[in-house]
Protein backbone atom coordinates (compact mmCIF):
# COMPACT_ATOMS: atom_id res chain seq x y z
CA UNK A 1 0.00 0.00 0.00
CA UNK A 2 1.81 3.12 -1.18
CA UNK A 3 -0.86 5.56 -0.04
CA UNK A 4 -1.79 6.12 3.57
CA UNK A 5 -5.29 5.76 4.98
CA UNK A 6 -5.87 9.51 5.02
CA UNK A 7 -5.74 9.47 1.19
CA UNK A 8 -8.57 6.96 1.01
CA UNK A 9 -10.60 8.94 3.54
CA UNK A 10 -10.17 12.10 1.45
CA UNK A 11 -11.14 10.42 -1.83
CA UNK A 12 -14.87 9.72 -1.82
CA UNK A 13 -14.60 8.16 -5.27
CA UNK A 14 -11.87 5.66 -4.25
CA UNK A 15 -14.32 3.25 -2.64
CA UNK A 16 -16.40 3.19 -5.84
CA UNK A 17 -13.54 1.47 -7.68
CA UNK A 18 -12.82 -2.20 -8.14
CA UNK A 19 -9.85 -3.74 -6.27
CA UNK A 20 -7.84 -3.68 -9.51
CA UNK A 21 -8.58 0.00 -10.05
CA UNK A 22 -7.79 0.85 -6.44
CA UNK A 23 -4.46 -0.93 -6.71
CA UNK A 24 -3.43 1.04 -9.77
CA UNK A 25 -4.50 4.34 -8.21
CA UNK A 26 -2.43 3.56 -5.13
CA UNK A 27 0.55 2.53 -7.26
CA UNK A 28 0.51 5.57 -9.54
CA UNK A 29 -0.51 8.45 -7.25
CA UNK A 30 2.07 10.52 -5.39
CA UNK A 31 1.36 12.18 -2.06
CA UNK A 32 3.53 15.25 -1.45
CA UNK A 33 3.75 17.90 1.27
CA UNK A 34 3.75 21.61 0.41
CA UNK A 35 4.58 24.42 2.85
CA UNK A 36 2.28 27.42 3.23
CA UNK A 37 2.43 29.94 0.35
CA UNK A 38 4.08 27.47 -2.05
CA UNK A 39 2.77 26.97 -5.58
CA UNK A 40 1.43 23.48 -6.22
CA UNK A 41 0.53 24.02 -9.89
CA UNK A 42 1.39 27.05 -11.98
CA UNK A 43 -0.72 28.78 -14.60
CA UNK A 44 0.45 28.11 -18.15
CA UNK A 45 2.07 24.76 -17.40
CA UNK A 46 0.78 21.56 -19.04
CA UNK A 47 -1.89 19.87 -16.92
CA UNK A 48 -0.49 16.44 -16.15
CA UNK A 49 -2.04 15.49 -12.79
CA UNK A 50 -5.37 15.47 -10.97
CA UNK A 51 -4.99 17.09 -7.55
CA UNK A 52 -6.52 16.00 -4.26
CA UNK A 53 -6.22 17.89 -0.98
CA UNK A 54 -5.48 15.30 1.69
CA UNK A 55 -4.94 17.87 4.43
CA UNK A 56 -4.58 21.63 4.59
CA UNK A 57 -6.19 24.33 2.45
CA UNK A 58 -5.38 25.58 -1.05
CA UNK A 59 -6.65 28.39 -3.21
CA UNK A 60 -7.20 28.50 -6.95
CA UNK A 61 -6.33 31.94 -8.33
CA UNK A 62 -5.40 33.92 -11.41
CA UNK A 63 -3.24 36.99 -11.79
CA UNK A 64 -2.05 39.49 -14.35
CA UNK A 65 1.24 41.18 -15.23
CA UNK A 66 0.46 44.05 -12.84
CA UNK A 67 0.42 41.68 -9.89
CA UNK A 68 -3.33 41.80 -9.35
CA UNK A 69 -4.61 38.45 -8.09
CA UNK A 70 -8.18 37.13 -8.05
CA UNK A 71 -9.03 34.08 -5.96
CA UNK A 72 -11.45 31.79 -7.80
CA UNK A 73 -12.14 29.35 -4.99
CA UNK A 74 -10.71 27.62 -1.96
CA UNK A 75 -10.35 23.86 -1.63
CA UNK A 76 -10.22 22.22 1.82
CA UNK A 77 -9.32 18.63 2.67
CA UNK A 78 -11.35 16.13 0.66
CA UNK A 79 -11.51 18.30 -2.46
CA UNK A 80 -10.23 17.27 -5.89
CA UNK A 81 -9.48 19.82 -8.59
CA UNK A 82 -8.10 20.12 -12.07
CA UNK A 83 -10.22 17.56 -13.91
CA UNK A 84 -11.39 20.19 -16.41
CA UNK A 85 -7.86 20.88 -17.64
CA UNK A 86 -7.18 17.14 -18.00
CA UNK A 87 -10.40 16.50 -19.90
CA UNK A 88 -9.63 19.35 -22.30
CA UNK A 89 -5.92 18.42 -22.51
CA UNK A 90 -4.96 22.04 -21.98
CA UNK A 91 -2.43 24.03 -19.99
CA UNK A 92 -3.40 25.19 -16.51
CA UNK A 93 -5.44 28.38 -16.61
CA UNK A 94 -4.90 29.17 -12.92
CA UNK A 95 -2.41 28.83 -10.07
CA UNK A 96 -2.97 26.39 -7.21
CA UNK A 97 -1.34 27.72 -4.03
CA UNK A 98 -1.15 26.28 -0.51
CA UNK A 99 -2.66 28.71 1.99
CA UNK A 100 -1.20 26.61 4.80
CA UNK A 101 0.99 23.51 5.04
CA UNK A 102 -0.87 21.00 2.88
CA UNK A 103 -0.62 17.38 1.80
CA UNK A 104 -1.56 16.89 -1.85
CA UNK A 105 -2.25 13.76 -3.90
CA UNK A 106 -1.11 13.91 -7.53
CA UNK A 107 -2.70 11.38 -9.88
CA UNK A 108 -1.09 11.20 -13.35
CA UNK A 109 -3.26 12.02 -16.33
CA UNK A 110 -2.69 8.51 -17.74
CA UNK A 111 -4.27 6.97 -14.63
CA UNK A 112 -7.08 9.53 -14.65
CA UNK A 113 -7.91 8.71 -18.28
CA UNK A 114 -7.69 4.96 -17.57
CA UNK A 115 -10.32 5.36 -14.84
CA UNK A 116 -12.53 7.23 -17.31
CA UNK A 117 -12.22 4.30 -19.71
CA UNK A 118 -12.83 1.56 -17.13
CA UNK A 119 -15.13 2.88 -14.37
CA UNK A 120 -18.73 3.98 -14.83
CA UNK A 121 -18.87 4.94 -11.15
CA UNK A 122 -15.86 7.24 -11.55
CA UNK A 123 -17.45 8.89 -14.58
CA UNK A 124 -20.64 9.49 -12.62
CA UNK A 125 -18.64 11.01 -9.77
CA UNK A 126 -16.88 13.38 -12.18
CA UNK A 127 -20.14 14.36 -13.86
CA UNK A 128 -21.63 15.31 -10.49
CA UNK A 129 -18.48 17.16 -9.51
CA UNK A 130 -18.35 19.19 -12.73
CA UNK A 131 -22.02 20.08 -12.42
CA UNK A 132 -21.51 21.24 -8.84
CA UNK A 133 -18.41 23.20 -9.82
CA UNK A 134 -20.33 25.09 -12.52
CA UNK A 135 -23.01 26.03 -9.99
CA UNK A 136 -20.31 27.12 -7.56
CA UNK A 137 -18.68 29.51 -10.02
CA UNK A 138 -22.00 30.94 -11.15
CA UNK A 139 -22.80 31.65 -7.52
CA UNK A 140 -19.40 33.24 -6.96
CA UNK A 141 -19.80 35.51 -9.97
CA UNK A 142 -23.18 36.62 -8.65
CA UNK A 143 -21.80 37.19 -5.16
CA UNK A 144 -18.84 39.26 -6.36
CA UNK A 145 -21.04 41.52 -8.44
CA UNK A 146 -24.17 41.92 -6.34
CA UNK A 147 -23.42 41.31 -2.67
CA UNK A 148 -21.88 43.29 0.17
CA UNK A 149 -18.84 42.04 2.15
CA UNK A 150 -20.93 40.23 4.77
CA UNK A 151 -22.67 38.21 2.07
CA UNK A 152 -19.38 37.55 0.29
CA UNK A 153 -17.91 36.06 3.47
CA UNK A 154 -21.08 33.99 3.99
CA UNK A 155 -20.97 32.63 0.44
CA UNK A 156 -17.23 32.02 0.64
CA UNK A 157 -17.70 29.86 3.73
CA UNK A 158 -20.70 28.06 2.25
CA UNK A 159 -18.52 27.03 -0.72
CA UNK A 160 -16.02 25.39 1.61
CA UNK A 161 -18.75 23.33 3.25
CA UNK A 162 -20.16 21.95 -0.01
CA UNK A 163 -20.92 18.26 0.74
CA UNK A 164 -20.79 17.31 -2.94
CA UNK A 165 -17.32 18.74 -3.56
CA UNK A 166 -15.87 18.13 -0.08
CA UNK A 167 -17.72 15.14 1.41
CA UNK A 168 -17.20 14.01 4.97
CA UNK A 169 -15.75 17.30 6.17
CA UNK A 170 -18.35 17.95 8.87
CA UNK A 171 -19.52 21.39 9.91
CA UNK A 172 -16.33 22.70 11.48
CA UNK A 173 -13.36 23.96 9.49
CA UNK A 174 -9.98 25.05 10.78
CA UNK A 175 -9.53 28.32 8.90
CA UNK A 176 -8.13 31.66 9.95
CA UNK A 177 -9.67 35.04 9.25
CA UNK A 178 -6.65 35.87 7.10
CA UNK A 179 -7.30 32.77 4.96
CA UNK A 180 -10.95 33.72 4.56
CA UNK A 181 -9.78 37.16 3.51
CA UNK A 182 -7.58 35.67 0.77
CA UNK A 183 -10.55 33.74 -0.62
CA UNK A 184 -13.16 36.51 -0.28
CA UNK A 185 -10.69 39.23 -1.33
CA UNK A 186 -11.27 41.24 1.84
CA UNK A 187 -9.02 42.49 4.61
CA UNK A 188 -8.70 40.43 7.77
CA UNK A 189 -10.31 43.27 9.71
CA UNK A 190 -13.32 43.34 7.39
CA UNK A 191 -13.63 39.54 7.59
CA UNK A 192 -13.66 39.79 11.39
CA UNK A 193 -16.52 42.27 11.24
CA UNK A 194 -18.48 40.08 8.83
CA UNK A 195 -17.98 36.95 10.93
CA UNK A 196 -19.33 38.74 14.00
CA UNK A 197 -22.37 39.81 12.00
CA UNK A 198 -22.99 36.26 10.79
CA UNK A 199 -22.47 34.95 14.30
CA UNK A 200 -25.08 37.37 15.62
CA UNK A 201 -27.47 35.92 13.03
CA UNK A 202 -26.73 32.44 14.51
CA UNK A 203 -25.44 31.20 11.17
CA UNK A 204 -22.04 30.19 12.52
CA UNK A 205 -19.84 30.13 15.59
CA UNK A 206 -16.41 31.74 15.51
CA UNK A 207 -13.65 29.87 17.31
CA UNK A 208 -9.95 30.55 17.57
CA UNK A 209 -8.58 29.58 14.15
CA UNK A 210 -11.80 27.87 13.11
CA UNK A 211 -15.43 28.34 12.10
CA UNK A 212 -18.34 26.06 12.95
CA UNK A 213 -21.35 26.35 10.65
CA UNK A 214 -24.74 26.27 12.38
CA UNK A 215 -26.96 27.00 9.37
CA UNK A 216 -25.45 26.11 5.99
CA UNK A 217 -28.54 27.08 3.98
CA UNK A 218 -28.62 30.38 5.83
CA UNK A 219 -25.05 31.11 4.75
CA UNK A 220 -25.81 30.17 1.15
CA UNK A 221 -28.83 32.48 1.01
CA UNK A 222 -27.49 35.33 3.12
CA UNK A 223 -28.09 38.68 1.50
CA UNK A 224 -30.74 37.50 -0.97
Amino acid sequence: MLLHESFQNAAAWFHMLTPEQQARVERDTQVLNYPASSTIERRGEPAQVWLGVISGLVKVSVGNADGKIASLTGVPAGGWIGEGSLLKREHRRYDVVALRDSTIARMPVTTFEWLLDTSIAFNRFLLNQLNERVAQFIGKAESDRLHDPDARVARCLAELFNPQLYPGMGMRLAITQEEIGYLARLSRQRVNQSLRTLETCTLLRVEYGAVEVLDLNGLRNYGT
